[in-house]
């Protein structure tokens, strides 16, 4: 019970530190873990079941899982977190510094492009956009606006692959270098264009699109192609297109 006491006294000691975040179930304590966050602890109802979930789905974590891993009563963590993950993992880790992040955005030549969400308002899409782009091995993700691309339900949608690429937020006037392909209907087909690996791929929102300032500093407009009536793709899914088209034009390794 000394051990329970002392576990929720930190978490909510760390919870309210400058720069943590909520890592959400195991997936996001597993990402974080294996892309170097630096994760402060881990809260489990179930121990047991947490290590063998870890030891059939990443063994390469399971070990540092076993030393974070702290078992509490199912109504403690449900005092703690707003949602419990049906994993019934719950995690606190260091959201990497800004500098940090932004440094790795602006460092040249760059190997893969960065994805640029104008003004995003759906903090779901933009979660699933950072899980793309850590997938597809892109250099980062970036947002203008108000949004905090760390939110907690951002997170939950990337499962905790904030840490496998650089995620920041940056004023419209400070983009990060490189040929800005736009996307926009009037664009051309992006079948026709090749993406190279230093460009920004911009996209605007579902509603209104990309703002009429980002689309004068396009460097090349590009355009999915899409059915006559069909008003728009969901932003996750435009993403996707960009970034497969880009990847398309490397062969694969080996």
């Amino acid at each position: 019970m000394r051990d329970d006491v002392e576990s929720v006294q930190r978490w909510r000691e760390s919870a309210e530190a400058p720069g943590v975040v909520l890592l959400d179930g195991f997936h996001a304590l597993k990402h974080a873990l294996r892309f170097g966050g630096r994760v402060r602890q881990a809260l489990t109802v179930d121990r047991s079941a947490l290590l063998a979930l870890a030891a059939e789905l990443a063994p390469d974590v399971t070990e540092a899982v076993d030393a974070l891993a702290v078992e509490v009563p199912a109504e403690v963590l449900r005092a703690l977190v707003p949602r419990v993950h049906a994993t019934g993992v719950a995690a606190l880790a260091e959201r990497p510094t800004p500098a940090a992040n932004l440094a790795a955005l602006r460092r040249t030549p760059r190997r893969a492009p960065i994805v640029l969400l104008e003004n995003p308002r759906n903090l779901g899409n933009v979660g699933a956009v950072v899980r793309l782009a850590a997938g597809f091995g892109a250099t980062g993700v970036v947002t203008t606006g108000t949004m905090d691309p760390w939110h907690p339900t951002v997170l939950r949608g990337s499962a905790g692959l904030h840490f496998a690429t650089a995620v920041e937020r940056v004023e419209p006037e400070a983009l990060p270098p490189g040929p800005l392909f736009v996307l926009d209907p009037e664009g051309a087909d992006i079948r026709s264009v090749a993406v190279p690996d230093d460009a920004v791929l911009a996209f605007g929102t579902e509603r209104h699109g990309i703002s009429a300032q980002l689309r004068a500093q396009a460097t090349r407009l590009v355009a999915v192609p899409m059915q006559p009536g069909v008003s728009s793709f969901n932003l996750a899914t435009s993403v996707a297109m960009g970034l497969f088209h880009w990847m398309s034009g490397h062969r694969p390794a080996g």
